[in-house]
Order: C-alpha cells, then sequence, then structure tokens
C-alpha cells in the first residue's frame, strides 16, 4: 500500500486535500521563490492550511499547479530576481498579485530559519495585511528600463575602471591629474611606471577603460533613442538640469506619474521626506486627557527610497542653484541664514513636485508658475 501524502500541520490526506483545492472560494497562495525550486503554501480563508508542496522554478509545473486551484486566488511572493518574470507569467492567471518588499518583513528574521517557515510567516502577513507591496505594471517600459539598467551599469563600470588606474599611480606617490584617462597622453603616463609587471597592468585597464566607454556612448545613444519616442519625454526636458540622460532614467524608474497621489508620496520615493518622531504625546490633568505642548523632533530623510532617483534629483538641484531660475532663490535664502544643504534639499523637493506636475498635466515647464516666495 503506498504511503500518504499528508500536508504539514495536518492529517488530510493528499485526495481531501485536492478536493479542498477544487473547491470555489477564497484561497491564499504564498511562494517562496529561489533559482531552482518554489515553495507553495495555499491556506482558504479561515486560514487553514490546504496544500503545501514544491515545485521547479519554471512556467510549466507552476501553471499547472495553479490551474488546479479553483476559486479566486490571491499569490504573494517577495521581491527578488525572478520577480518581474514571474509577475508577467502569473499576473492574468490569479485575482490578485502582491509583489512585497522584503526589507519591510521583519517577521522573516526573528527564531529559526528556513523555506518552510519562511512561506509560513510570508502567509501570515499577507492575511493580516501587513506587507508593502511593490509596484508592478506588466510589461510596462520594459525596453526603457532594460536600456537605463544597461547604460547606469556601464558608468559604474567605467568609474570603478577609473579609479583602480589612477590607485596604481597613487600607490607609487605619482600625483595625477585630469588627463590621466586621456589617449594622447598615454605613453607618457605608462613610461612613468619603471617596473614591467605594474605597466603591463596598467596598459590592460586602460584598453578595458576604452572599450567601457565606447559601450557606454552606444549605450547612451541607445536610451535616448528609446526614451525619445515617448513624447512626455520631450516635455520633460523644458525643466531646469533635467536633460536628457536624467529624463530617461526617470521614466524607466518611476514608470508612470499615477503611482504617486502628491507629491509628499513622491518625495518618499526620492529619499526627501523628512522624518520626525514623537513620544509620550498625551498627558493627563484633571482626569482628563490633554496633548502635550512640545517641539517634534526631526530625523533627517527617510532611508527606505530609490537611491538612484535621489542622485538625480540632488545633482540637478546643485547645477539649479547656480544659475536660472532657482539662483535668485538660492541667494535670498542664503542672505536669511539659512544653510546652503537646507536650500539644495528644498530646491531638489521644488524639482520633483514640479517634475511630477509637468508629467501629469503633459505640460512644457513654464517658468512663471514657480512660487518664488518657497
Amino acid at each position: 500500500m503506498p504511503k500518504q501524502n499528508y500536508a504539514s500541520g495536518g492529517k488530510q490526506p493528499l485526495e481531501k486535500r485536492i478536493s479542498q483545492l477544487q473547491k470555489s472560494g477564497l484561497k491564499y497562495l504564498i511562494m517562496d521563490v529561489h533559482q531552482e525550486a518554489t515553495v507553495n503554501l495555499v491556506y482558504d480563508g479561515s486560514g487553514r492550511i490546504l496544500d503545501e508542496r514544491v515545485l521547479a522554478t519554471q512556467p510549466q509545473p507552476l501553471l499547472e499547479y495553479i490551474g488546479g486551484i479553483k476559486g479566486e486566488i490571491r499569490l504573494v511572493f517577495e521581491e527578488g530576481t525572478q520577480a518581474n518574470w514571474l509577475y508577467d507569467l502569473l499576473c492574468t492567471k490569479v485575482k490578485q498579485v502582491l509583489v512585497c518588499d522584503p526589507r519591510h518583513n521583519h517577521l522573516l528574521k526573528v527564531g529559526n530559519k528556513s523555506d518552510k517557515l519562511d512561506v509560513r510567516k510570508l502567509g501570515a502577513l499577507f492575511r493580516s495585511d501587513m506587507l508593502k507591496p511593490v509596484f508592478k505594471q506588466r510589461l510596462a517600459h520594459r525596453n526603457l528600463r532594460e536600456l537605463e539598467r544597461n547604460y547606469s551599469t556601464l558608468v559604474k563600470d567605467t568609474t570603478r575602471m577609473m579609479n583602480r588606474i589612477k590607485a596604481i599611480y597613487r600607490g607609487r606617490a605619482i600625483r595625477s591629474s585630469s588627463n590621466l584617462y586621456c589617449v594622447n597622453k598615454r605613453q607618457y603616463w605608462l613610461g612613468l611606471l619603471s617596473d614591467l609587471g605594474i605597466g603591463l597592468r596598467a596598459e590592460h585597464l586602460f584598453k578595458a577603460l576604452d572599450y567601457l566607454r565606447q559601450l557606454r556612448q552606444e549605450a547612451r545613444a541607445a536610451l535616448l533613442k528609446e526614451s525619445h519616442r515617448h513624447k512626455i519625454s520631450r516635455i520633460l526636458e523644458t525643466i531646469p538640469q533635467l536633460g536628457p540622460i536624467r529624463v530617461a532614467q526617470i521614466m524607466a524608474i518611476a514608470i508612470t506619474p499615477d503611482r504617486f497621489r502628491t507629491k509628499r508620496q513622491f518625495w518618499c520615493y526620492l529619499g526627501l521626506a523628512v522624518v520626525t518622531r514623537t513620544t509620550s504625546d498625551f498627558g493627563i490633568k484633571n482626569g482628563q486627557p490633554y496633548r502635550r505642548q512640545k517641539a517634534v523632533s526631526t530625523r533627517g530623510l527617510n532611508q527606505n527610497h530609490n537611491p538612484t532617483l535621489k542622485e538625480i534629483f540632488k545633482s540637478a538641484a546643485t547645477a539649479a542653484v547656480r544659475e536660472g531660475v532657482f539662483k535668485q532663490y538660492y541667494e535670498r535664502s542664503l542672505a536669511k541664514g539659512i544653510r546652503p544643504e537646507m536650500i539644495r534639499l528644498s530646491v531638489a523637493r521644488k524639482l520633483s513636485a514640479i517634475t511630477l506636475a509637468v508629467w501629469k498635466k503633459g505640460e512644457k515647464f513654464d517658468p512663471e508658475k514657480i512660487n518664488k516666495t518657497a
């Protein structure tokens, strides 16, 4: 007699679990996705475990498994390497797909850890509506996003290669200058290295730098070509200090302005939102509660943000205060005794608010509409 397969946490035979999966009703499907295998856990509306099994992280077994579950399916899994692929594969097969931010799931870090424990804790958070979702939109700006990642990666690789070359000369007390990376000065700089081994290493690094620069220019051209296929890119480029590359990166990362109902939500995404903390806000006087009058403590800017977009608006603000419509605002604020870094933060927030408004309305930037007293 073959051994019966029982679900974890209960003594339900395989036949009974299959019949429960095929009944209509609300089902919670939780996935713990890895490169080779995915742990699947199914709850019903009352929180009872109906099925738990491990499947290969491949389209066919996952689609067949979901096809055998009847009723309204609500699916959840964490953001990760396979998240985009899995979302595109399953978003049309279930009622709801929630891709959650793993940085907020601190319950998963408490106690013992395994795939089966993680999927149970994730299911408990999902049913309690305590997960923070990650924005996903099927096949939205897919080419633009991939080209932006390609360009950003090549920029980082180029910078890393330049730092490696500079470190060679700094390690030998040779003062470098701005023409260290110029092709026509290459033989001069190589001649300063007397050792054969380090000279050959520097020569190979220079060749790698030249190749990366060529690839970066090709990636830049491809990114701009794809960005200009969207009409809104030309409109966003009218905003001060938001050039074609910055606009392309903003569009590729943010995808759509409809994600953000207000500018304050956009500031949180950019890391420009001020975080405040208070405690013991209320007291009791004559048997009645009252609110204490005390200053709100500021704890800087929010830590959970998109670093690329934050760098874009910070660098744009730094350039904007040097010339144009924001220069007078910067000088007036300095005269009032405001610190320069706080003024640049205000300009960055102003630029982001303008970007969101222009993107939503589809109108070109009008400097007359800037609030001069802001």
